[in-house]
């Protein structure tokens, strides 16, 4: 659902996060990235190689980059994308020029790699979580993911690939290697950022007996489950399988129950992010 499209506090609150979202990425682009010549994929690294060749301003390459990418979004992936990529298309070079002068944080280019991508992951991540895109070569990216069928995880990689070559034929070879590091970390951040900070635990159980496990599970550990229909791929008998959500402190209690009522039960636990529903967080009302 666009942005443009929520009720107007919604709409408030997620202009709020694609702004400062915008804000912070500006920050660590001017702080960390550019002064330490760190190209680390899209329009932005286009920029910085661009200002080493030429010394032309990354906010003018980046305005001459992404308003006609914009245009050209819209015109192949209508008008839906195209609102939806107007941020990065101005906001985000906006607060690059504004904030042009701030004074880098560190000369090395180890720190500059890792904290740059910090900051630009977590500004990123705002303007993500603001259902908004930050335009230049993601446009090229869906592009690319519209007439090839490839994901938009290949198609991002082939763009931020065209970049660090870009950049490898400027730069020196570390600083390529710093580039990819930022690449790295920003990418890590933008989860971190979109996932939350805690994680919680999802556990299927396999068993004979899981009418009495979910029974205990009811009534000692307070968390509901949900049954699922399954079939040994062997025996080809049908199986209920247990799935249940809890927190990371509730481990150990949950085995220790399933465990006292069949030892030889089945059990996978796995991370799972942004639980959304009672007990968990609330769904965002949209």
């Amino acid at each position: 659902m666009s942005t443009f499209s929520q009720k107007p506090h919604s709409n408030l609150i997620y202009n709020f996060e694609i702004l400062l979202g915008s804000f912070v990425t500006a920050i660590g682009f001017n702080a960390f990235l550019n002064p330490n010549d760190i190209a680390s994929g899209g329009v932005a690294g286009i920029s910085v190689i661009i200002k080493h060749l030429l010394n032309i301003e990354p906010a003018i390459t980046q305005w001459a980059l992404n308003i006609p990418l914009f245009f050209l979004g819209l015109f192949v992936l209508g008008k839906l994308y195209g609102l939806r990529t107007v941020v990065g298309s101005f906001f985000l070079p906006l607060f690059i020029y504004f904030t042009k002068n701030v004074p880098p944080l560190t000369t090395n280019p180890l720190l500059a790699s890792i904290y740059g991508g910090l900051v630009v992951g977590i500004g990123l991540g705002l303007v993500f979580k603001g259902n908004a895109s930050t335009g230049g070569l993601s446009i090229i990216a869906s592009i690319i993911n519209k007439y090839t069928g490839f994901s938009m995880g290949k198609c991002q990689m082939l763009t931020d690939a065209f970049v660090v070559i870009s950049a490898s034929l400027v730069f020196t070879p570390d600083k390529v290697l710093y580039a990819l590091i930022s690449i790295f970390v920003t990418s890590k951040a933008i989860d971190l950022v979109q996932l939350g900070f805690t994680s919680s635990k999802v556990a299927f159980v396999v068993s004979d007996k899981s009418d009495d496990i979910s029974k205990i599970i009811l009534r000692n550990l307070d968390r509901g489950l949900t049954k699922l229909s399954g079939q040994g791929g062997y025996t080809e008998e049908k199986r209920t399988v247990l799935m249940v959500v809890m927190e990371q402190s509730e481990i150990t209690r949950f085995k220790n129950l399933v465990e006292t009522i069949d030892p030889t039960a089945f059990i996978i636990i796995s991370n799972t992010h942004e639980v959304l529903g009672k007990g968990f967080n609330l769904h965002k009302q949209i």
